[in-house]
């Protein structure tokens, strides 16, 4: 059989395809009916998350980094438990990557602090000698744009049905009222910049009483990467 099909291109190139099909759904069905699910607990990003997640978008970051562990040894054991589908539910756009000038974020968040982001975006090589990573000072200066991050988390729940409403979730904002999701955004960055322990960043914020820079947005979001996404 193998020998007849060699001599007929036509109907190997069919056989080659019909294998392989079968081959790649028995590897996808499975995710779309149970592991594409949200992981039991897994909570929305907040607002100021939101907003660092756009930060990190507009500034390429994705372009160096991945935020997807794949299930090999050399992976888990370096990064932590290899990525699941059900992590990245609420995520739009996914941020997989697939280049690593720099090392994977996906679970950054369970082994950095707020102040070692906070060094290493204002002078890398201050923390991990022989850093190429350039330095991301001007985020320290701008301002971080809570409107379109309140936007882009309010058509998260109205056109996708993400449950930031829920009692329990470090997300339960009421996302129709403008003025308590500032007040929670405003507490929130008040967490980051305590943990920063930079006292530039300190006094532009002022206690909310300034400007939240878009470094506070990043950290954020840099610190939901990983199992802080998952409500204990």
């Amino acid at each position: 059989m193998f020998a007849w099909l060699e001599k007929n291109p036509f109907f190997f190139t069919i056989a080659f395809v019909v294998v392989f099909s079968i081959a790649g759904l028995v590897q996808i069905i499975p995710d779309f009916r149970k592991s594409s699910q949200p992981l039991e607990g897994l909570r929305p990003l907040t607002v100021l998350e939101t907003a660092g997640r756009q930060v990190y978008m507009k500034e390429g970051c994705y372009n160096c980094h991945s935020q997807l562990i794949r299930d090999f040894k050399s992976e888990t054991m370096r990064y932590g438990m290899y990525s699941l589908s059900g992590e990245y539910a609420y995520d739009r756009p996914f941020l997989w990557g697939s280049k690593r000038t720099g090392p994977d974020l996906h679970r950054v968040g369970d082994n950095r602090s707020s102040d070692w982001h906070a060094n290493h975006m204002y002078e890398p090589t201050s923390v991990v000698q022989g850093s190429i990573m350039p330095r991301y000072r001007h985020l320290y200066e701008k301002e971080v744009d809570f409107e379109t991050a309140y936007a882009e988390a309010l058509t998260q729940k109205k056109v996708y049905n993400v449950p930031y409403d829920v009692d329990g979730l470090k997300t339960s904002v009421k996302l129709g009222d403008i003025h308590e999701a500032k007040e929670r955004f405003i507490k929130d960055a008040a967490e980051v910049v305590e943990d920063m322990k930079n006292e530039p960043t300190s006094k532009i914020f002022d206690g909310g009483k300034g400007k939240i820079t878009e470094i506070v947005a990043l950290i954020a979001y840099m610190n939901s990467l990983g199992s802080r996404r998952i409500v204990k």
